[in-house]
């Protein structure tokens, strides 16, 4: 590159190095940003304390005056009150408003490390010999206009444009409505038309290894599609209306810039048998994704994840689980992991993970597990190196043993429940005894009982 060491090349490389540098360190000095469900969750909150606001002050404003107050009176009565409520409810909204404004601030520095990094690679880019080596874009395919034109004879069922080095896709493919199959995958796409949401009855769409950076909205129009393969493009989001393809049996989203999936995601992909996830930015999964019961095959390697839902043992028929390679990010797991009692294959390996969770030995159908580079504590390193039926039992005697400790711990606390209810009922036996006797010596010895004449007589 022999324009690399000119000076104004390198004043213009410096001044980019540290716009991309001073961004990054704002950054950094924000924090973690918050996840989309606690955003999601913000918004909802917000909307949810605008209308309880509402409510309130119409209720006011109908509200009777009272007898023997003055109108004038009753006024600022009223406006103090709606005051009041006014400030209860941007008191309520403040923290709300504090993760808006986060994620926000999150967004804009990040768009401006993208801005600076990409100014970066272009002066670096005009650094070279200038040569221009890229192909002439391609207006109209041959064979593309001869898929429409055929689609117009005759009902067609089955497309595959696989590796046609497509820039584009005409609006009118979404006129092709009795098509089942369109294969995309491997061009240059960088849109889909919304005009595929005619294709009523499409069951599989792939889209993959193109240059996506965003999926249209009107894709939830495909209620009968049951295979969607996205992956290998520039996603940095999916659109919330992905929900609507209850259909879905497959859906791969690998390899793209995805920091986050739809809140809603498990609440309507109750079908989903497959998810592949991995190579993105996730660091965290929706908690709803427990609810995919129908969910045999997850696959999220090479994340950010901080760890698993809660709930995760909700997934009861899951068979595959993969969650290697998240390193610093992931270093425990939930309780409920134990819960999987049909999974196959759970691969850990490359994370932080120290100790396995006490339920792990109660994976009774686990036959492949790969725990290598862990700093594992529990089960020991001999242990895992016995392989997985070891793993198991090593986990289900501590397991086992637990459980007796706290049994134990509970039958102590019952015999000193039960000690202490004999020392109060004795005790109070006791009392009972004394008082009974003592009524009965003053009866004997007071001064109100009988007198005896005799014994009284004067001598």
């Amino acid at each position: 590159m022999p324009h690399l060491s000119h000076p104004k090349v390198l004043a213009s490389m410096t001044h980019a190095i540290y716009d991309v540098a001073q961004t990054r360190s704002v950054l950094q000095t924000l924090g973690p940003r918050p996840d989309h469900e606690s955003v999601d969750m913000a918004h909802h909150k917000l909307a949810e304390i605008d209308s309880n606001l509402s409510k309130s002050l119409e209720e006011l404003v109908l509200s009777p005056r009272p007898e023997g107050v003055d109108q004038a009176e009753w006024r600022a009565n009223l406006a103090d009150k709606e005051q009041q409520i006014r400030q209860q409810a941007e008191q309520e909204k403040s923290m709300y408003k504090s993760i808006l404004q986060l994620d926000e601030m999150h967004e804009a520095y990040g768009k401006l490390v993208k801005q600076a990094e990409e100014r970066l690679v272009k002066i670096y880019e005009k650094a070279g010999e200038g040569a221009d080596d890229s192909e002439p874009v391609e207006e109209t395919n041959p064979e593309v206009v001869g898929i429409l034109e055929e689609a117009q004879g005759k009902g067609l069922e089955r497309v595959d444009l696989c590796g046609r080095k497509l820039r584009y896709l005409p609006e009118a493919f979404g006129k092709i409505s009795g098509l089942l199959s369109l294969n995309l995958s491997g061009n240059q796409l960088e849109v889909i038309p919304d005009s595929l949401a005619g294709l009523e009855k499409l069951e599989e769409l792939n889209v993959s290894s193109n240059l996506l950076e965003s999926l249209p909205d009107s894709i939830g129009l495909l209620q009968n599609l049951k295979i969607l393969d996205v992956s290998g493009n520039k996603l940095n989001a999916l659109p919330d209306s992905i929900c609507y393809c209850r259909s879905l049996v497959e859906l791969d989203v690998s390899f793209n810039s995805l920091a986050y999936l739809p809140t809603n995601l498990g609440n309507e992909l109750g079908n989903l048998e497959r998810l592949s996830i991995y190579l993105n930015k996730l660091r965290s999964l929706p908690n709803s994704i427990c609810k995919m019961r129908s969910l045999r095959f997850l696959d999220a390697h090479f994340n950010e994840l901080r760890g698993l839902p809660n709930e995760i043992g909700r997934l009861t028929n899951l068979e595959v689980l993969n969650v290697c390679s998240n390193f610093s990010d992931l270093t425990e797991l939930p309780e409920t992991l134990g819960e999987l009692t049909n999974l196959k294959e759970l691969d850990l390996s490359n994370n932080q993970i120290q100790a396995l969770p006490d339920t792990f030995g109660r994976l009774d159908n686990l036959k492949k597990l790969n725990l290598e580079q862990n700093p594992l504590v529990i089960p020991p390193l001999e242990v895992v190196e016995q392989g997985v039926d070891a793993v198991k039992l090593f986990m289900a005697k501590r397991w086992a043993d637990k459980l007796a400790e706290e049994e134990r711990k509970s039958m102590i606390e019952v015999n000193e429940e039960e000690e202490k209810g004999w020392l109060t009922r004795s005790t109070t036996w006791l009392k009972r005894s004394v008082s009974v006797v003592g009524e009965t010596v003053s009866g004997y010895l007071g001064t109100a009982g009988p007198t005896d004449p005799i014994l009284d007589e004067e001598r």
